[in-house]
């Protein structure tokens, strides 16, 4: 799926220095584990972390994008990844390749990976807003796809491996929250070998 890390304790350019983003998903993670993601408001996380409610504003628009972390900070390292890949890379392999390296975490990552996605993929009322996310994740790997076949972004194939690889990666992430004794990269590596059928000659 969507790795949502953030890069810990990094502070917004040009923002106030009161806290940061880490800080932040770490006040809103605990009080979603005490209270429950519905039943906690931003006041209760800008009361946790010590600031104003506005301040919460210049960091996360809304209380939808804090389990997300800093999504398009990610999503720009997704996309130089995939640019990155050697062109005799076959195509397939290298969308498989950014897959697993936009995937990869760090095992202290506070709030911990597998408390991210659960929170991300078992709570009914982030559903709509993770809709939009994943439509980004998607067009990073459609830009990718149309760039390397000389295609428009529209066209079938390109949109056709966003949606395929998203659907693996979802696959991979069930099988690993329902299982605490899977690898997700693994599975993931596992999952992505599929995208063979649609891509390899």
């Amino acid at each position: 799926m969507l790795s949502a890390q953030s890069p810990a304790g990094e502070r917004p350019r040009g923002r106030p220095g009161a806290t940061s983003h880490a800080e932040i998903e770490q006040a809103a993670f605990s009080l979603f584990a005490e209270h429950g993601f519905d039943q906690t408001t931003l006041d209760a996380i800008a009361r946790s972390v010590g600031v104003g409610k506005r301040t919460l504003f210049r960091y996360f628009d809304s209380k939808n994008d804090i389990p997300w972390g800093q999504f398009d900070r990610t999503l720009d390292t997704f996309r130089s990844t995939l640019r990155a890949m050697p062109d005799d890379v076959p195509l397939w392999q290298a969308v498989h390749r950014a897959v697993l390296s936009f995937n990869t975490y760090p095992e202290n990552a506070s709030p911990p990976h597998r408390e991210r996605m659960l929170l991300i993929l078992r709570t009914p009322a982030l559903q709509a807003h993770s809709v939009l996310r994943y439509e980004q994740w998607r067009a990073v790997i459609a830009e990718y796809v149309a760039e390397r076949t000389g295609r428009d972004v529209a066209d079938l194939l390109p949109q056709t491996v966003g949606q395929v690889s998203l659907a693996l990666a979802l696959a991979a992430y069930d099988r690993w929250l329902a299982d605490e004794t899977a690898s997700l990269p693994d599975l993931l590596d596992e999952a992505m070998t599929g995208l063979r059928a649609h891509l390899a000659p």
